[in-house]
């Protein structure tokens, strides 16, 4: 039994916060914090509604490591989940370790005045975190989180060696608007402007944002063009995938997102930088995602699926093979389970398991730790039995 501090509540905060509530035998005391109480409130009340259980809720800015420390060091929780942005990866991190509290996140840090994502920030943890006796777990939603666990799964069990790696995530499903993201703007729209990288026979290479395309037949969703981005799991996987030759991300995007992004960039709304309007200073990255709709917002009308999922090519006993492991997640069944689309389900599903994994003792390792090096097994097996079943298919 554990007490757990969620902190963020946007989409993916109440689906975590939901999940953990389902989950009392492993979580007895669940809280959740926001510097935006009434968001809290408002999934709290949804809580008590759904799963018939009431948690905790409080007001707290993650950017304030002082005021964090302290409140952790009332608290003390066994554990910290990080579904804020990720700018506020490196600010909890300190202050899970002046508490004595295991840590937890989704997405690697971000600076915010630089559109580049990368660990060599959170990297820096590794020697604290481990002195200290305490697990700092990065990228435990869907990608990164669940696409690295397959990829373990596929080592132990499917493959001698893996030599190429194509995450593949198609989101198939319609919210109803012109334009809008299925998770934090600043942070999506980031992401998907950035220039593509993959890595190939020991280097990386880089692209332009969506220079590379091809159609994938997705599990459950059918024929999409999927478009090459660079994605954080790469920089890990490369690390710790054995034999390993190539490794990409695509994903997919329709020609009306397309077209809004190229107009948006085109006219300076992307900019994450400060410009002067009639005296003052905005950012116009800032103005937009005030304007566009709020991801949670989206839950209501989604309708279609995801599908998420890892091409292994490689060979077992001197053999060439081919296989994919996915998960199929329907937009509709997850707003009706905890009132959320399924991109926010697919990340806040895996963030309650591998939390419920170090909260359990299954996963055990001090330090800064991926998904990928720790047993995929048992991850797995809650992973399916909580809303996100996985399938292996060879091709």
């Amino acid at each position: 039994m554990s007490r757990v501090l969620i902190v963020g509540a946007g989409g993916v905060g109440g689906v975590v916060a939901h999940k953990c509530a389902q989950r009392s035998e492993i979580f007895d005391e669940v809280i959740l914090a926001s510097r935006t109480l009434s968001r809290c409130e408002k999934i709290r009340d949804q809580i008590k509604e759904l799963q018939g259980r009431t948690i905790q809720v409080a007001q707290l800015d993650a950017d304030d490591v002082g005021a964090t420390a302290a409140y952790l060091k009332r608290l003390k929780p066994d554990l910290l989940i990080n579904v804020a942005l990720p700018y506020q990866d490196l600010p909890l991190m300190d202050a899970c370790l002046e508490a004595g509290v295991h840590y937890l996140d989704t997405a690697n840090y971000e600076p915010r005045d630089v559109a580049k994502f990368e660990y060599k920030w959170q990297w820096a943890y590794r020697e604290r975190f481990e002195q200290a006796g305490l697990m700092a777990l990065l990228g435990s939603g869907f990608d990164p989180g669940v696409t690295n666990v397959f990829c373990a799964y596929a080592q132990k069990h499917l493959f001698d060696e893996i030599h190429t790696v194509d995450i593949v995530d198609c989101n198939a499903g319609s919210h109803g608007h012109a334009f809008a993201t299925n998770f934090n703007p600043e942070i999506n729209l980031r992401e998907v402007t950035a220039n593509g990288r993959y890595w190939q026979n020991g280097q990386w290479i880089e692209t332009k944002p969506m220079e590379i395309a091809q159609t994938i037949d997705f599990p459950g969703v059918g024929e999409r063009k999927a478009y090459l981005i660079y994605h954080e799991e790469l920089e890990s996987l490369v690390l710790h995938i054995k034999g390993l030759k190539t490794i990409r991300f695509w994903m997919t995007f329709g020609d009306e997102y397309l077209t809004h992004l190229r107009v948006l960039n085109n006219v300076g709304m992307l900019r994450i930088d400060p410009v002067d309007h009639k005296g003052q200073k905005v950012v116009p990255m800032e103005l937009l995602k005030t304007l566009l709709p709020d991801p949670a917002s989206l839950a209501e009308n989604y309708t279609g699926k995801t599908s998420i999922g890892v091409i292994f090519e490689g060979t077992k006993d001197g053999k060439p093979k081919k296989a994919i492991i996915y998960n199929v997640c329907d937009h509709a069944e997850t707003y009706k389970e905890v009132r959320a689309q399924a991109v926010s389900y697919t990340t806040g599903v895996p963030a309650m398991v591998g939390a419920a994994m170090l909260a359990t003792g299954k996963w055990k390792q001090p330090g800064v730790v991926h998904m990928e090096q720790l047993d995929p097994d048992p991850f797995l097996a809650l992973l399916g039995d909580s809303g996100l079943p996985w399938h292996v298919k060879e091709l």
